[in-house]
């Protein structure tokens, strides 16, 4: 099956505004979610793989990926779609010989030079972010802004998906940059109903999809 990145949601627990957090995803699901991240930076490895399989289990039906953010070795654990790493996580080519070569690979990218050299490293898509600012990574680097969603997708041939400040009002646009898909975190888990704003979203990716 052709992985479908049209609107990748990535979690964050602390934003789910104490909902359980696979009540969450299983709403944005039902709006149009298309492929999960579980990014949980503050779980032990026990706790990680629990909630992974819990995940996974409410996803399958749904034939909606699973993918783990950084960890390996919970993604094999819990037999996830795939896994997407940063730039200061494990290398991608380690990633693909634990995962034995199977599953969905990302990498996100913050520079024109890492999204060169990600053409080389057998990765499957990237996350190219931040679009705009974000408080959900106060780590992060200069955003890209539309025009460098633009370069980016002029420069590389890889399905593309903006991360960073996309929400219900910009999802469009950042799409029509050559995206392939948007990834969103607080629009979704701290929306008052994941499902409606899902929704919402996921018809603004299909429109340009259509549409252009």
């Amino acid at each position: 099956m052709r992985p479908d990145y049209g609107l990748y949601l990535v979690t964050d627990r602390a934003l789910c505004l104490g909902r359980d957090l696979v009540d969450v995803v299983a709403a944005a699901v039902r709006g149009g979610v298309t492929m999960v991240q579980l990014r949980e930076k503050d779980c032990d490895t026990r706790e990680f793989v629990a909630l992974a399989r819990r995940l996974k289990q409410m996803l399958e039906p749904h034939r909606v990926p699973l993918l783990i953010n950084d960890r390996v070795d919970v993604a094999l654990a819990c037999g996830a779609d795939g896994v997407h790493v940063g730039q200061s996580d494990m290398h991608p080519k380690d990633v693909r010989t634990l995962m034995g070569g199977k599953g969905l690979l990302g990498l996100s990218v913050e520079t024109m030079e890492h999204v060169r050299e990600a053409e080389t490293l057998g990765v499957d898509y990237l996350g190219v972010g931040p679009v705009y600012a974000t408080s959900t990574k106060p780590d992060h680097s200069e955003p890209w802004g539309l025009d460098g969603l633009r370069r980016v997708r002029e420069a590389c041939s890889l399905p593309l998906v903006g991360i960073g400040s996309v929400n219900a009002e910009n999802v469009a646009s950042v799409m029509r940059q050559g995206m392939d898909g948007v990834a969103v975190v607080s629009a979704l888990c701290s929306a008052d109903s994941p499902e409606q704003a899902a929704r919402h979203m996921f018809a603004s990716v299909e429109s340009v999809r259509r549409n252009g």
